[in-house]
């Protein structure tokens, strides 16, 4: 099976100012985003990607192009926007304080599952279109490069928490439960049987066993041997 790595944009000009910025244009990293989207790319760099897909939103396309900049050879690099971000409607641009007093936003917290967007999508609807794109990108990666094959979706926090909440068996009602940060890393392996998440939310960590591991058809009992030896702390 292949492994998918599913990366949040760096922190935004937006991020900063508490506010939703949806899909609007223009919002880019800041110099903290920049850093954080760097260090996952360097983070990255002992991991020889087959591809890196992402949303089509500035944020994510400066998040990419730092991780390629840690990468040898010519990796794919589409945009797909089945994974840009959820279409917020008229919640686009307003401050995250002044949503929070919102009748809407407490369904958002309690039960997304029925959440609609004022002049938007629907948070279940967000879930159905970025779920069947990471799989259909993960089925086509598999496909051209073999099981060991690892790729990269730069993405947003929502998307990538729906995507967790799919992988783990979720309801969508329960993925509030999961965090998402800035340019943090989250793994997954869609298997025959079923999808296993080896990460989540990381933004630090040695991930050169993505490198050398084979993935295993089945679940190991009683935990597995892990994917290697543990490594020394650095002074």
């Amino acid at each position: 099976m292949a492994t998918v790595i599913l990366v949040r944009h760096g922190r935004t000009t937006a991020n900063a100012d508490g506010t939703l910025a949806g899909r609007t244009p223009g919002v880019l990293l800041d110099d903290i985003g920049r850093a954080q989207a760097a260090l996952t790319g360097e983070r990255l760099a002992v991991v020889p990607l087959v591809g890196v897909v992402s949303s089509p939103l500035e944020r994510c396309r400066q998040t990419s192009q730092l991780i390629l900049d840690h990468q040898t050879g010519s990796p794919a690099a589409p945009v797909d926007e089945d994974i840009t971000e959820c279409d917020y409607g008229q919640w686009q641009g307003r401050a995250l304080s002044e949503l929070a007093k919102e009748p809407l936003w407490s369904v958002v917290q309690a039960q997304p599952s029925a959440a609609v967007f004022p002049g938007g999508e629907s948070l279940a609807a967000m879930q159905s279109r970025a779920v069947a794109a990471i799989r259909r990108h993960d089925a086509a990666f598999e496909a051209e490069h073999g099981p060991g094959a690892v790729w990269v979706a730069v993405s947003h926090g929502d998307i990538i928490k729906s995507i967790l909440a799919d992988a783990l068996g979720m309801h969508l009602d329960l993925f509030q439960r999961i965090n998402v940060g800035p340019a943090s890393v989250s793994i997954v392996r869609y298997g025959t049987s079923r999808p296993s998440v080896h990460a989540a939310n990381t933004d630090a960590g040695d991930l050169s066993w993505l490198a050398a591991s084979t993935p295993a058809a089945d679940a190991p009992v009683g935990g597995g041997a892990g994917t290697q030896a543990p490594q020394p702390a650095r002074s």
